[in-house]
């Protein structure tokens, strides 16, 4: 039994394919979902089928699998069940838990409503609408204060998906929409970058850091280290940054500031008594099982492991596809789980950050520009999956026309008229 579609759980059921083993997928949708593009649905760059596809298409193959569109919401440990949404029980041997992660407000939920997330495929198209929403509204106004509210884009956390969505905002500003309008100059648009660090993208180098807030600088974003958000409302964001108030005013609020484990965890530690840090991400052993319970094995964004130095491994798909592999292999061999301790190769980490430009770590080797851009787009490509036997080039075609195409080309009408939705200056 398989709770999750993503990186981990999609990997896992495709590692099991021809095993003697019957295997059950359980995901609350139909599709898998690419998330390291998903700000590019979000900004208008590719279609949603680009980044999200069919998991029965990726497991067609197997005829060992059979894949349910459902939730898992409990499960009882001592009968070895899995309880649905309707109250399917479903018996296991081996169960993995890759249920993944969901957007974290730390305790402010309320915020929810007056910001945009990143995490589904339902958020990117809601921020794509957001997005293309507000420069019609401010073409729309004529009141000064309220054109500068709706040309004003925060998006809050300096990791990478904060970096690379910021980066986007700017090169809408300044390239895709010129000439769209007649009342306003879309590169007046601010987009302003909030981050409570001392530096953007810390799990990479300073040097890279660095470099990072001069591409995005030259993009003209407005970066703001160690702010820390206080309140998020209908007027926008208030921030303390060295011990001052300042209140943002803006209509488009992104949130990409941190993550939990998914609800599913948190049913799992209280049924077999597992521990969970704040995020609510699972202390599993080092072979990826739950303690006491060798028949469980928890794997990607939904676990704490920790990794080289006693860090936690980060929530990267990379981690999640070598836990399943790892789980896989111990259950092909005729065991519940794995066998052996989890042992984490670094891939290394990347970015991009406007059109051609990113920075990737790798191993000790530190790239930027050009290079690093044609590294990043050769690893995602390589990780991408599903939608026939075209669908890499496609992607891959739309992608690169975004990123060092001709900008008039980036957003064709058809996307501009699905994407701006009348709004009233809250979230709907």
């Amino acid at each position: 039994m398989i709770v999750g579609g993503g990186f981990g759980g999609l990997t896992a059921a495709r590692e099991l394919r021809g095993a003697d083993v019957e295997v059950t997928l359980v995901n609350p949708t139909s599709h898998h979902l690419f998330q390291p593009l998903l700000y590019q649905l979000g900004c208008g760059g590719l279609a949603p089928a680009e980044c999200a596809s069919s998991i029965r298409a990726a497991v067609k193959r197997s005829t060992n699998t059979t894949v349910l569109m459902a939730k898992a919401t409990g499960i009882d440990v001592e009968h070895r069940q899995l309880i649905l949404d309707r109250g399917e029980q479903l018996d296991y041997d081996s169960l993995i838990v890759a249920c993944g992660a969901k957007t974290s407000y730390f305790g402010k939920d309320e915020w929810r409503e007056f910001s945009y997330g990143l995490k589904t495929l339902s958020d990117a198209v809601s921020l794509r609408n957001g997005i293309y929403g507000a420069f019609e509204e401010a073409e729309r106004t004529e009141d000064p204060e309220q054109r500068r509210q709706w040309l004003t884009f925060v998006v809050i956390g300096g990791g990478p998906t904060g970096v690379e969505l910021a980066g986007e905002l700017a090169i809408i500003a300044n390239d895709t929409m010129k000439g769209y309008f007649t009342r306003i100059r879309p590169s007046e648009a601010r987009v302003i970058l909030l981050d409570a660090g001392e530096r953007l993208t810390a799990a990479f180098s300073e040097k890279l850091s660095h470099k990072v807030a001069g591409y995005l600088a030259s993009l003209g974003v407005t970066v703001r280290p160690r702010a820390r958000v206080t309140s998020i409302d209908e007027h926008g964001v208030t921030v303390q940054i060295d011990g001052a108030e300042e209140q943002i005013a803006s209509r488009t609020v992104v949130w990409a500031a941190g993550v939990q484990a998914a609800s599913f965890a948190g049913t799992l530690a209280e049924a077999t008594g597992a521990s969970a840090d704040r995020a609510g991400r699972l202390q599993v052993e080092a072979d990826l099982t739950i303690p006491g319970h060798p028949e469980i094995s928890a794997i990607g964004d939904a676990t704490q492991v920790a990794g080289p130095g006693d860090r936690p491994l980060p929530g990267l798909a990379t981690v999640a596809i070598q836990q399943a592999r790892h789980v896989a292999h111990g259950i092909r061999d005729g065991a519940p789980g794995a066998t052996a301790p989890f042992r984490y190769f670094d891939k290394g980490a990347l970015a991009v950050v406007g059109r051609g430009k990113a920075v990737c770590e790798i191993r000790g080797h530190k790239l930027s520009g050009r290079l690093a851009f044609f590294t990043y787009l050769t690893v995602h490509m390589y990780y991408l999956s599903g939608g026939g036997p075209g669908h890499r080039v496609k992607v891959l075609i739309d992608w690169i026309s975004t990123r060092i195409g001709d900008p008039q080309n980036q957003v064709i009408e058809s996307d501009l008229a699905s994407a701006g939705h009348l709004r009233s200056g809250t979230l709907s």
